[in-house]
């Protein structure tokens, strides 16, 4: 009596490919695995865990609540401490404290995965590890994009309705779209870059007290370079510090004529998690998961 073949074992059986004479059909449909397939893993892995909608929901409460705490606190004030206030740039404070939040969510997407040993399941199912980090880092980058600019965007809307009548400052069309895409594009590469900082030091403590490093180390440093020969190093720090170029793109800068304008913080940001990416996917290509 013959043994019988497990279908892997049949001859001929070869996902996609058409099985020889008598060997073994698949009743199921098989395709070569795309980007949207893994995009659509870590989708389904992003929404199904319990630290994305704390973070998350933490996030918004910052953006929001202290937003709307400020506004409560403009609207008591005397009319002539907001006479040339932009009402844009009181959504600052909520904004700079969600960082936090992007931050530890970046270095969880994938550093999580590394602690439990999902990684290699992960990797297993899709060999392609240069897929894998995409996908992350698309599923991540747009759930950052879409909560920040929403949360943002109503936070302006509400303090631009309570200093309408106090601020002589009118915002132009520029300075919301600054305050609230060019914001949502900073957090979402600023999250990118805690995701490729996760992927490079595969340990979630390890990597947030990185990214909080890169975040307050810069200020914090400045001010204690008090003499004179260490002001040029102190200006350069205080102007390209993270909170500095969020404060840009609220129009809060100090106007001193140095440092990013406009626009030049995302861009700065941008080039920041193109190389931290490029350094995530070589060590994700050369070391064993």
């Amino acid at each position: 009596m013959s043994t019988p073949q497990l279908p892997s074992q049949a001859p001929g059986y070869w996902p996609g490919t058409a099985p020889a004479a008598g060997g073994f059909v698949s009743p199921v449909p098989m395709r070569k695995a795309t980007l949207a397939d893994a995009v659509l893993a870590e989708w389904t892995k992003i929404r199904s865990v319990r630290s994305t909608m704390w973070t998350l929901g933490v996030m918004v409460a910052l953006i929001v609540g202290v937003g709307m705490l400020i506004a409560v606190a403009v609207q008591g004030s005397s009319p002539a401490e907001t006479n040339t206030a932009s009402p844009l740039a009181l959504g600052f404070i909520g904004v700079l404290l969600a960082t936090i939040c992007v931050i530890t969510l970046g270095v969880l997407t994938i550093s999580s995965e590394y602690g439990t040993g999902l990684i290699r399941t992960t990797l297993t199912a899709c060999p392609s590890r240069s897929r894998v980090l995409t996908a992350k880092a698309i599923v991540f980058s747009l759930l950052t994009l879409v909560i920040t600019l929403v949360s943002t965007f109503a936070v302006a809307a509400v303090h631009s309705s309570v200093l309408g009548s106090r601020s002589t400052y009118e915002p132009t069309g520029g300075d919301w779209l600054r305050a609230t895409v060019g914001v949502s594009l900073f957090m979402a590469l600023l999250g990118l870059l805690s995701l490729a900082v996760g992927a490079l030091v595969r340990h979630s403590a390890g990597a947030i007290t990185i990214m909080l490093g890169v975040v307050l180390l810069p200020m914090i440093l400045a001010l204690f370079m008090m003499m004179d020969s260490l002001r040029d190093v102190r200006d350069a720090l205080l102007q390209y510090s993270i909170p500095a170029e969020l404060a840009v793109l609220y129009g809060t800068a100090s106007g001193t004529g140095a440092g990013p304008t406009g626009w030049e913080p995302v861009w700065i940001m941008a080039g920041l998690a193109a190389v931290g990416l490029a350094g995530a996917y070589a060590a994700l290509a050369r070391r064993d998961a």
